[in-house]
């Protein structure tokens, strides 16, 4: 049985970016957007720029980074593993990573039966 389940994970390049960003503008944390201006781009800050609130929740970490998600939106998304990608273009007006070319972008798949029972959903 899996022992160890990650609700966010990164894929190569959104951890070079992440790193890119880190480079320029110090520690960094990520708020998963569910806006209607920036549909499923995670938005990238400097740590402590975003305030976080009560209803906020902890995903996990990313390239040494926080990741969090409004509770409400949670509650949609529990039953999926957040996989933080990074394609071509600009991100949201108030991401970070806007003037790398590149931004960041969430997709998603359904953690299996067994991952569904280690995370108790």
């Amino acid at each position: 049985m899996t022992t160890e389940v990650s609700k966010v994970v990164a894929t190569d390049a959104a951890l070079a970016l992440i790193e890119t960003v880190k480079a320029k503008h110090g520690p960094v944390m990520f708020h998963q957007s569910g806006g209607c201006c920036d549909g499923s781009s995670p938005m990238c800050y400097a740590q402590g720029e975003f305030l976080l609130g009560d209803s906020d929740v902890w995903l996990g970490d990313i390239g040494g980074a926080p990741f969090y998600m409004s509770k409400a939106q949670y509650d949609y998304w529990k039953n999926t593993q957040l996989i933080i990608d990074v394609v071509t273009g600009r991100g949201g007006m108030f991401s970070l990573e806007g003037p790398e070319g590149q931004r960041f972008l969430t997709r998603s798949r359904m953690f299996t039966d067994e991952e569904r029972q280690v995370l108790g959903l």
